[in-house]
């Protein structure tokens, strides 16, 4: 047995609120469009617009990044024709502008995509060493073909071939919630998924949060409930199911990585990324899940403990007609009968209640207030 008083342990201050940043897949997939330019492109857009200072840093590939074969040191090697200078001169480029860059791989014998990249099973030091030689800063680590080997030993192997590089990389734990991550993988990992991939549909973004919204008990600073990357932007849902999507994802302290092509945002994608005061929510250093208050008829109280001592308040309308949706000061965990003031955060305008908190919220939709104490 080993003598884990020498086992180096996981940095949970690397990700100490939930990652943000951005992750080309929902966008491209294993497209062409995948490729350096496009990487370029997205730093440079992150400091231009404004996203980087809203609190954006990784800058992320996902799957196809490498060639189908390793090279006869048994090394990845990237895929000269999306990335001709490789992914150290990525890196270089990346950490030059302050943000930060993320890899990909899968705990398997080779990656998701259907073409058929190699996966890090058996290859995890080697990996893991690789990737701190490129000095990437953040590993996505799939599932796909993993022969059925052991999730928890999968997962916790490489969190040890990572720890091993001495590099400080934030590790995300892509287990799609299949052997219930959030019960074992605090201190293997720094976010691990809870559900299956999210697609751009109301219905996907719906499941996805309606699970993830149970699960906020494993939650907090170094440790996230992952419902999947962002769709905000690639047009499979209107501004209002979007604004919704953005809302849950940051009262459940969810990591926000964005999954849109920047080069092509609308106005109303950006402002939907840029709402800074939902990323202060999402980011708000008590690092607590919002938890069910009430839940009926798809109507949805979530409330989130924050560190000035309010509290941040979700009202959430999944029913196709609009609703009045309504709670109390009380019910999300605050003193009644003294006046707080109660925050819009998606319409900047605030008011104060002594008792109740309450709005006729949109089919689809979702207002979201910041609540007490006083500002």
């Amino acid at each position: 047995m080993s003598d884990t008083s020498t086992t180096p342990e996981l940095d949970l201050s690397l990700a100490a609120t939930p990652p943000m940043g951005w992750n080309n897949w929902n966008a491209t997939q294993d497209r062409p469009e995948f490729n350096e330019e496009l990487v370029l492109a997205t730093a440079d857009f992150f400091v231009s617009s404004g996203l980087a200072e809203a609190g954006y840093r990784y800058v992320n590939l996902d799957d196809c990044w490498a060639l189908p074969e390793r090279d006869a040191d048994g090394n990845l090697v990237p895929d000269p024709a999306r990335f001709p200078n490789g992914i150290k001169a990525l890196a270089d480029y990346v950490h030059a502008k302050g943000l930060k860059l993320g890899i990909y791989t899968s705990a398997g014998t080779h990656t998701c995509s259907p073409i058929g990249f190699p996966g890090a099973l058996d290859h995890e030091y080697q990996d893991a060493a690789l990737f701190a030689s490129y000095e990437v800063d953040y590993l996505k680590y799939d599932n796909c073909h993993n022969q059925g080997r052991d999730a928890v030993e999968r997962y916790t192997t490489m969190r040890d071939a990572l720890l091993a590089t001495g590099r400080p990389i934030v590790y995300s734990i892509c287990e799609w919630g299949q052997n219930k991550p959030w019960t074992w993988a605090k201190g293997v990992g720094h976010l691990w998924r809870t559900t299956g991939d999210i697609a751009d549909t109301w219905e996907s973004m719906l499941a996805i949060a309606k699970k993830n919204m149970t699960l906020a008990e494993y939650a907090g600073p170094g440790h996230w409930n992952d419902p999947d990357m962002l769709e905000v932007g690639n047009g499979g849902m209107t501004d209002v199911e979007y604004r919704t999507h953005f809302s849950l994802w940051a009262v459940m302290a969810a990591p926000l990585l964005i999954g849109t092509d920047l080069r092509r945002a609308t106005s109303a994608t950006m402002e939907i990324l840029l709402n800074t005061e939902l990323i202060a929510i999402n980011q708000d250093p008590l690092g607590v899940q919002a938890r069910i208050v009430t839940s009926y008829k798809g109507l949805h109280v979530l409330s989130k403990p924050l560190a000035d001592g309010g509290r941040a308040v979700a009202l959430f309308n999944e029913n196709d007609s609009a609703a009045e949706i309504s709670t109390t000061l009380l019910d999300i965990g605050l003193e009644p009968g003294q006046s707080v003031p109660v925050r819009d955060v998606w319409t900047h305008s605030e008011t104060e209640t002594a008792d109740k908190i309450s709005a006729t919220v949109p089919p689809h939709g979702t207002v979201v207030y910041r609540v007490g104490p006083a500002s």
